[in-house]
C-alpha cells in the first residue's frame, strides 16, 4: 500500500518545526579581500549590512591564508575584490576566498571585480601569445564562483570567457551625472566627446548621444613590441575652439591620454577633460596627467587611490552605490539591466 504524498505550505510547515520558515529565506552577506576593504565596506553600508569577519594571513613565504570567522552555510556571497596593484598577490588571494567559501557551504558565491584582471590580454595579438583574461575566468570558475561582477570591461566578449552569468556593469551613469551636474553652459555648448582610439568609438558614441554633443575619434598606432607606447596619428572631427571630453575605460601609464590631450590642444581645442573609470595609475600617470594639456581628470574609486597618486585637479567619484543596487538586483532576482535603460 503507497503512502499518500502530503503537501504542507510555509504556514503548515512553521506550525510543525517553528524556526524552519526563517531558515529557508535567502541571506545575503558580503565579504572582502584586502585590495580596497574601504570600497568593499562602503558597498556593504549601501545594502544595509555589515562585512564578514574575515582573517587573512601572509606568511613569511608569501603564501596566503583566508578564513571565514562566522558561519556562511547557505548563502548568498558575493566576494568584494578589485584588481590593481598588485594584481597577482589580489588575485590569489581571491582564489582562496573562493576556495573556502566554498568548502564552507556557501549556496551562491559572486566575485564583485570592479577592475577585471588581465582584461587587455582578452585576445592573441601575435603568434605564441595567451589569452589570459580567459585564464582569469577559468580560475575563477574552478576555484568556486558562481557568478561574476564587474565595471566597464575593458572588452566585451570577456562576458563570454566565463562559464557562468556574468553582469557587466557601467560607469557611465556615476560619471555623467557628475558632468551634467559640473558643466557650464558655456561649456555644454561648446563640448565634443573624443574617442581616444578607434576601440572606443562605440562607447564614446553612447556619451555624444546622452550629452547631445559631437563626437570626434583620435587615430593612433601602437608598436606591438613596445609596451605602454602610442603614437597619435590624426583627429577625425572638429575639435578647434571646443571643450574636449576624452572619455577611456582606464588610464594606466597615462601615456594615451595625455597624448590625445597634447593633439587636442595642437588642433585647437579650447579645454580638455579627461573622463575614465579605472585608475590604475602606473607610474609615471601621476605625473604625466598633471600635464597643462589636461586642464580636469574624473575617474571613480573602482580601484583604491593612495593620497601620493592624487593631485589638485583629480576628481574621484564613489562607485560603491552602483555596485550596492546591482548586487541587490542580483539577490532579489531582480534585473540588472534595467539599472542601464536596457543598455547592459
Amino acid at each position: 500500500m503507497g503512502r499518500k504524498n502530503k503537501k504542507v505550505d510555509l504556514d503548515q510547515a512553521n506550525d510543525i518545526a517553528p524556526g524552519l520558515v526563517a531558515k529557508t529565506k535567502k541571506r545575503l552577506v558580503v565579504a572582502a579581500g584586502r585590495s580596497h576593504p574601504g570600497l568593499a565596506a562602503e558597498v556593504a553600508a549601501e545594502l544595509g549590512t555589515q562585512l564578514v569577519p574575515t582573517e587573512y594571513r601572509t606568511f613569511a613565504s608569501g603564501e596566503i591564508l583566508t578564513r571565514f570567522q562566522v558561519s556562511i552555510r547557505g548563502c548568498d556571497i558575493f566576494l568584494v575584490q578589485t584588481f590593481g596593484p598588485p594584481v597577482n598577490e589580489w588575485m590569489m588571494e581571491m582564489l582562496i576566498m573562493l576556495d573556502a567559501a566554498k568548502r564552507a557551504s556557501a549556496k551562491r558565491i559572486t566575485v564583485v571585480a570592479p577592475y577585471f584582471p588581465y582584461s587587455r590580454q582578452d585576445k592573441k595579438g601575435r603568434g605564441r601569445e595567451p589569452i589570459s583574461a580567459r585564464l582569469v575566468a577559468d580560475l575563477l570558475k574552478t576555484a568556486g564562483a558562481d557568478r561574476v561582477m564587474s565595471v566597464d570591461l575593458h572588452a566585451a566578449q570577456i562576458q563570454g570567457f566565463f562559464d557562468g552569468p556574468v553582469d557587466h556593469l557601467f560607469a557611465k551613469p556615476v560619471l555623467l551625472e557628475y558632468f551634467q551636474r559640473t558643466l557650464t553652459d558655456a561649456d555644454r555648448e561648446k563640448l565634443t566627446v573624443v574617442s581616444p582610439d578607434t576601440g572606443r568609438v562605440r562607447v564614446a558614441d553612447t556619451w555624444s548621444d546622452s550629452l547631445g554633443a559631437p563626437l570626434a575619434i583620435i587615430h593612433k598606432r601602437r608598436d606591438p613590441n613596445v609596451a605602454n607606447q602610442v603614437t597619435v596619428n590624426e583627429i577625425v572631427g572638429e575639435v578647434e575652439g571646443r571643450v574636449c571630453l576624452l572619455v577611456d575605460d582606464m588610464i594606466d601609464t597615462g601615456g594615451t591620454i595625455v597624448k590625445a590631450a597634447e593633439a587636442l590642444k595642437k588642433n585647437g581645442a579650447q579645454k580638455v577633460i579627461v573622463a575614465a573609470t579605472h585608475a590604475v595609475f602606473s607610474a609615471p600617470a601621476t605625473e604625466r596627467l598633471q600635464s597643462e594639456a589636461i586642464d580636469d581628470v574624473v575617474v571613480t574609486d573602482s580601484i583604491p587611490l593612495p593620497e601620493e597618486k592624487r593631485f589638485p585637479s583629480l576628481t574621484v567619484l564613489p562607485i560603491a552605490p552602483l555596485l550596492a543596487r546591482a548586487i541587490h538586483e542580483v539577490f532579489e532576482d531582480g534585473s540588472v539591466t534595467s539599472m542601464f535603460d536596457g543598455a547592459a
